[in-house]
């Protein structure tokens, strides 16, 4: 059933469009829902991260004892830097206690446990963003194929009709289109959120790395002692 043209609202366009149409839109909103609760949930998960890190490096650098800040974080639900500080200083106690290892060896060790967390904690971090990828890049095909169907079926219909005219035309396509829209509302969030979700965490990844490397510099002045 086409909609006429004194009925051409969204909602109408939807619920009167071709079968294969109707899909396509379905299909279309469950992306865009799941985009959007990635969304949320990566927004939180990105923003804890980076203030946890920025709160520890300044309690690291604020002069703590590297053993009382060991206890204090081992104690709280560490994320992030935290994770990668702990890593380190427990490979480096184990490696010291075990005597007999040269001192390049043991900062290679804990080096390495610090690289294996930090790559644990981006690949957390990292998760889900190549849904978000995919939804960007795919949303709009799935949208003009169902745009294409539309208008296919709208001119098919057109063989059954004596004389063509806008009024005609105008609704098939109309719904049609519905589809399209639809593609891009579920493409924009996606690829806006995954570009900046990627910039933040990159920049996370070079803390990281800047932290690994001072705090390796840190461990090596302590184990010269």
């Amino acid at each position: 059933m086409t909609p006429t043209t004194d009925d051409m609202s969204i909602i109408s366009l939807v619920l009167n469009a071709s079968l294969v149409v109707q899909l396509v839109m379905g299909l279309l909103m469950v992306l865009s829902l799941l985009s959007w609760w990635h969304i949320f949930s990566k927004f939180f998960t990105v923003k804890h991260a980076t203030s946890q890190s920025a709160d520890f490096e300044d309690r690291f650098w604020g002069g703590s004892d590297l053993n009382g800040l060991y206890d204090q974080t081992r104690r709280n639900h560490a994320i992030g830097m935290e994770k990668i500080f702990i890593a380190g200083f427990t490979e480096f106690q184990k490696l010291r206690q075990r005597g007999g290892m040269e001192l390049s060896d043991v900062m290679d060790g804990s080096r390495r446990a610090m690289r294996a967390s930090s790559q644990r904690e981006l690949d957390y971090l990292d998760k889900h963003t190549s849904f978000l990828a995919s939804v960007g890049s795919v949303s709009p095909y799935i949208g003009l194929f169902g745009t294409v169907w539309g208008i296919m079926h709208a001119f098919t219909g057109l063989a059954n009709v004596g004389q063509a005219t806008l009024a005609t035309v105008a609704p098939g396509i109309a719904e049609s289109l519905v589809a399209t829209a639809i593609g891009l509302f579920a493409a924009i969030p996606a690829t806006v959120a995954y570009n900046r979700f990627a910039h933040d965490v990159d920049a996370l990844a070079s803390r990281f790395d800047t932290f690994i490397e001072e705090f390796s510099n840190i461990l090596q002045r302590q184990a010269a002692k």
